[in-house]
C-alpha cells in the first residue's frame, strides 16, 4: 500500500513538474513572439521619422496596386521630394536637415486620412498612397500638401526656414505594376521640380 502511495506521489510530482515546464515554455514562446513583433516593427520603420520605411511602403503599394487592378477602385501615389534639403544642411547643419525631415513627416501625418499610407522612402523623399481617391482628388491633395508645407516654416530657434516640396502624382491604373506607378510618380515629381 505504501509502495502504491509512493508511486502515486511520484506521478503527481512528475505531472506538476511537466505542468511547470509547460508553463515556462509557453511564457518563453510568448516573450519570443513579442520580441519578434518588435523586430519586425523596427525593420519596417524609418530610423529618423516616426514613419514606415521604403520596405513597408513598397509592400503596401503592392497591396493597393493589386486591389485597384482586381476591383477597379481608384487609388493614387504621391511622390514628394523636399526641395533644397542640401542647402539647409549646408547652411544650418545636418541637425537642421534632420529636423526638416521630422517636421515634414509630422506635418504630412496630420494632413492626411488615417487610411492613407505615408512613408519616408529615401533621403529627402516621401511616398503617400491614397487609396480610394481619384486622379483629380489626388492632384488637389498634392497641391494642398505643398501649400501647407510652404506655410509652416521650420523653427530652428535661431532661424525660421521655409520649406518647399515638389510632388508628383500618379494614378494607379488597371494593369499597373508597382514599378510602373513609381516610375510615373517619380517622372511627374521631377516635372513639378522643373517648374519651380
Amino acid at each position: 500500500m505504501a509502495d502504491a502511495e509512493n508511486k502515486a506521489g511520484k506521478g503527481l510530482d512528475a505531472s506538476a513538474g511537466l505542468a511547470d515546464e509547460n508553463a515556462l515554455l509557453r511564457a518563453s514562446l510568448a516573450e519570443t513572439r513579442e520580441r519578434l513583433a518588435e523586430l519586425e516593427q523596427l525593420a519596417d520603420s524609418d530610423t529618423l521619422t516616426p514613419l514606415p520605411n521604403r520596405r513597408r511602403f513598397l509592400r503596401e503599394l503592392e497591396r493597393v496596386v493589386s486591389h485597384a487592378g482586381r476591383h477597379g477602385t481608384p487609388a493614387a501615389l504621391l511622390y514628394l521630394d523636399l526641395d533644397n534639403l542640401k542647402a539647409i544642411n549646408d547652411r544650418h547643419g545636418h541637425f537642421a536637415g534632420d529636423a526638416a525631415l521630422i517636421h515634414v513627416a509630422r506635418l504630412l501625418g496630420g494632413l492626411i486620412r488615417s487610411t492613407d499610407i505615408l512613408a519616408r522612402i529615401g533621403g529627402d523623399e516621401f511616398g503617400l498612397i491614397l487609396d480610394h481617391l481619384d486622379h483629380n482628388s489626388a492632384i488637389e491633395t498634392a497641391e494642398r500638401l505643398a501649400r501647407c508645407i510652404a506655410a509652416e516654416p521650420l523653427d530652428l530657434g535661431s532661424a525660421m526656414v521655409t520649406l518647399e516640396a515638389s510632388i508628383g502624382t500618379a494614378t494607379i491604373l488597371a494593369g499597373d505594376s508597382v514599378d510602373d506607378v513609381m516610375r510615373r510618380a517619380d517622372r511627374n515629381m521631377y516635372a513639378a521640380k522643373a517648374e519651380r
